[in-house]
């Protein structure tokens, strides 16, 4: 590690994972609460990778899409946690 390097405190995450949390971060539905349960990468970890990972346009256009939005947050949520399922989808 060079001096100009930070140490990191975010887990090491695959390609794989890398990109399910953009998917997931770009979906109006998924909480930055559940990617943190899922994955363990904070509110700003999620931003930082998305940052790195996304063309500049696209993460601002990411950043404007997501600022405020409540379905981003669970306390925002107007409901208790859940989880939505359109009615052909299977689960328990």
């Amino acid at each position: 590690m060079s001096h100009r390097e930070k140490p990191s405190n975010r887990p090491e995450l695959s390609a794989e994972d890398q990109n399910r949390i953009v998917r997931m971060a770009w979906e109006d539905r998924t909480s930055f609460d559940a990617i943190e349960r899922q994955f363990g990468l904070s509110n700003g970890q999620v931003i930082a990778l998305m940052r790195r990972v996304l063309q500049p346009s696209a993460f601002v256009r990411w950043r404007k899409r997501t600022a405020g939005r409540q379905t981003k947050h669970d306390q925002l949520r107007g409901y208790e946690f859940g989880r939505f399922r359109s009615p052909g989808q299977r689960g328990d």
